[in-house]
This record gives structure tokens, sequence and C-alpha cells, in this order.
């Protein structure tokens, strides 16, 4: 497998773990802080499911054998909203950098189509962990 089959397909494995991570989190989040964070790990998740099917379809146009198994790293079960916040800071930085990772990799690759799709991928992810940032601070 080419080395841009491989980063996208670790890209599809961790919008596999964030889809599963942000509706554990929707479920899970309670008290006041429901208010605002279960309609965030909501639309985090659904995020991610675009994310997941863009790649997707990505590695099938490049010849390439999707991954179905989500990123091995363990979803934290929690009911704190601080913790849960914590772990999708992690999860952003880490999706943001194999983004950016996949970008520099397309640049050498004819298919300014997908490069425009991971350019906006990479740029929503950098929103995320700005934005956790700031929930957490």
């Amino acid at each position: 497998m080419s080395e841009l089959l491989k980063k996208m397909n670790k890209a599809l494995g961790l919008e596999l773990r964030a889809i599963n991570m942000y509706a554990h989190y929707a479920a899970y989040v309670k008290g006041l802080h429901r208010l605002q964070l279960e309609p965030l790990f909501q639309s985090e998740a659904t995020e991610s499911m675009l994310h997941a099917a863009t790649i997707r379809n990505a590695i099938v146009k490049h010849g390439g054998k999707c991954v179905t198994e989500r990123d091995s790293n363990p979803i934290n079960h929690t009911e704190n909203y601080r913790d849960m916040l914590q772990g999708a800071l992690d999860t952003e930085i880490k999706a943001a950098a194999t983004y950016g990772e996949l970008l520099q990799m397309l640049e050498d690759i004819d298919d300014r189509e997908l490069y425009d799709s991971v350019e906006q991928i990479y740029l929503t992810e950098l929103r995320s962990v700005e934005e956790m940032r700031l929930l957490l601070n």
C-alpha cells in the first residue's frame, strides 16, 4: 500500500473513532453542561461522518482498500465534562496533524479536488482544536 493510502486510512480510522467518541460523550454529558455540550458533540459526530465519507471515497478512487476499524486509542468512559473536552481536544489535535501531513503528501499528486477537500477538512479540524481549547479554559 502506498504511503498516501496509509495516511488516508489513518485519517479514516481517526474519523471512525471520533464518531464513536462524540456520540458517546453526547449520551453521557450531564447537568447544566449538557445544554451546550450535547449539541456540540452531536455536531462533531456528524462532521466526522462527513469527513470519513470524503476520505473513504478518496481511498477507493485511488485504488485502496478502506479500513473498517477505528483508531485503537481508547475512548475514556466518563461523565466528567472536562475529561470529555480534554479527550475531544486530544482527538482534534491528532486529526489536525494527520490532515496536515496528508495535505503535504497531496501537493505532489495530480488530484486538485482531493487536495481542496482535505484542505477544508484540515481547516475544520483546526477550528475544532481552538473551540475545544477555548471551552477548556
